[in-house]
């Protein structure tokens, strides 16, 4: 076999691994363990629990939010809804100080999300931090459905979930709920076997004593702050009832630049948790971390270039090859195709799939491109959501 056919295939399988296959695997080894039940608690047993909602210039949402927070269904005097809007310049504080007991922590400096959340979690002092964004909605009983897992000690963390509303005006919505209706699949499947390899950022919880500062710089809270308690010892756990509603992008840019930055923050955050890839410290999640994180960060858009290179140079040796580019160039022109439309305000569901495919590693190799020339800011630009009606 030659070397390129060599890459092809190796190329090949290792994406229908990453995307498939590692669903499969942690699936069935799912299959064959027990699953623990959880403990139910009494109202006067529960924890203390902290909200705490990072918001810059959200005065289109911040209100709703905490009208949303003010009715969740958990014990009166068991919870506290904390705000901190460093740097905002809007109606946003005038908002928050309309709601008696919900405590505003603002300071005029603007120093990025982390940093806001580093200067305000030493003045927490709940058992459990939920964090939370100010443009995402919560289901009314997310507190409790995410409370019963730290019964477990060594339960140090839990993810809810997210939804991603379905809006008319938006062509991202469908691509963007489709995506995360397979990573919900995965992570349920992830913290059965283990630990998830990543909270969500719209709705995440902590024990409050395992946060530990994050440098300021860092672009992906959630992600570092998770892996943080993994570092001590413990499991971070998914919890699917606890929902997490938020509007899609505006438009297919915004979703790109959202995306750019997820995959930028991805790569910032690898490079300094090279110490999570250690089996012998980490056992099994240092195998969930690489395969359904670092490869699909590093690997799988090299993977996909290269299979198409090499299947264009083999196309000549058999039949068989060329039916497979063929398939190639169909599936990436199906992609443009829908790029196309979706610009022009144009659905057609079947192009979803092969134009997220593609959608998603481009922002990641652009991802790159903003790492490593160091243009990627920790107090960027967020992407423009659907306004709720």
């Amino acid at each position: 076999m030659e070397m390129l056919e060599i890459i092809l295939w190796f190329s090949l399988l290792g994406l229908a691994f990453i995307y498939i296959g590692y669903g499969l695997l942690v699936t069935v080894m799912n299959i064959l363990k027990s699953v623990p039940v959880e403990l139910v608690q009494n109202d006067d047993e529960l924890p203390t629990m902290a909200i705490l909602i990072a918001a810059y210039n959200e005065e289109d949402f911040i209100q709703k939010k905490i009208e949303n927070t003010l009715a969740l269904n958990y014990p009166e005097g068991r919870v506290r809804i904390y705000v901190v809007t460093d740097g905002s310049n809007d109606r946003t504080n005038e908002l928050v100080a309309q709601f008696e007991g919900v405590t505003l922590l603002y300071q005029p400096a603007r120093r990025g999300k982390t940093a806001a959340i580093n200067r305000s979690m030493p003045l927490i002092g709940e058992s459990i931090t939920v964090f939370t964004d100010a443009n995402v909605m919560i289901s009314k009983d997310a507190l409790r459905e995410i409370v019963k897992h730290y019964n477990r000690s060594n339960v140090g963390g839990v993810s809810g979930e997210k939804v991603v509303m379905h809006d008319d005006r938006s062509t991202s919505a469908s691509t963007e709920g489709l995506y995360w209706k397979y990573e919900s699949y995965l992570k349920k499947q992830d913290a059965l076997l283990c630990s998830i390899a990543g909270a969500a950022g719209e709705l995440f919880s902590i024990r409050t004593k395992l946060f530990e500062p994050l440098p300021e710089d860092t672009l992906l809270d959630d992600f570092a702050i998770s892996l943080n308690v993994i570092r001590k010892g413990y499991n971070v756990k998914y919890e699917p009832a606890a929902l997490a509603f938020e509007h899609p992008s505006a438009n297919i840019d915004e979703e790109y630049k959202r995306k750019v930055r997820i995959a930028a923050g991805g790569l910032q955050t690898i490079f300094r948790s090279m110490d999570i890839n250690n089996p012998f410290r980490y056992g099994i999640f240092s195998f969930q971390y690489i395969f359904h994180r670092i490869s699909r960060w590093t690997v799988a858009p090299v993977l996909i270039v290269a299979a198409f290179i090499c299947n264009l140079a083999l196309i000549t040796q058999s039949t068989g090859y060329l039916e497979l580019f063929a398939a190639q160039v169909i599936f990436h022109a199906l992609a443009l195709v829908s790029w196309y439309l979706g610009k022009r305000q144009i659905k057609v569901r079947g192009l979803y799939v092969p134009f997220y495919f593609d959608f998603m590693h481009y922002c990641v190799v652009m991802g790159w491109l903003r790492y490593f020339k160091g243009n990627q800011k920790v107090t960027w630009q967020k992407a423009t959501r659907l306004s709720y009606n």
